[in-house]
């Protein structure tokens, strides 16, 4: 039998350490979108409803992605994982290419303070939610052999 490493932890908290990095991404990203709306001249009811549609395509986008590591996380056969494991190759490549992507857009001024303001808060929003649902699951989640 293998020794447990202080880095394994049981599967269900795999989902726990997923609503945390979703949350902390997602509130961070909503923040950056607010304060860019602070800064703007003048607010309108269309940058708003633009907001809401990116939340809209985000949101349905991530919660069919969080499902999909719900049901990776359930596949595993070890009852302990390394915590890393919340996410997999492919969501780490993707969270690198979002991050390097909105830090470039954001300093190197290539996108117009208007597209910060709609594009985060539309998009922040649906992180955090995101990380809402893993929590949910977290709590939810009894089946998960431990």
């Amino acid at each position: 039998m293998k020794k447990k490493s202080w880095y394994h932890v049981k599967k269900r908290m795999l989902l726990a350490i997923g609503c945390a990095a979703w949350m902390m991404a997602g509130i961070n990203v909503f923040r950056m979108g607010i304060m860019a709306y602070f800064h703007l001249e003048k607010i309108s009811i269309f940058q708003l409803f633009l907001s809401l549609l990116v939340f809209g395509a985000f949101g349905t986008m991530f919660y069919k992605i969080s499902r999909k590591h719900l049901q990776r996380i359930q596949a595993y056969e070890a009852p302990l994982k390394p915590f890393w494991y919340f996410f997999d190759g492919k969501a780490y490549t993707i969270m690198a290419v979002m991050m390097s992507t909105g830090i470039w857009l954001r300093t190197s001024k290539v996108a117009a303070p208007e597209f910060i303001a709609i594009f985060y808060t539309g998009l922040g929003f649906a992180l955090a939610l995101a990380g809402i649902f893993f929590g949910v699951l977290y709590f939810r989640y009894t089946n998960m052999q431990e």
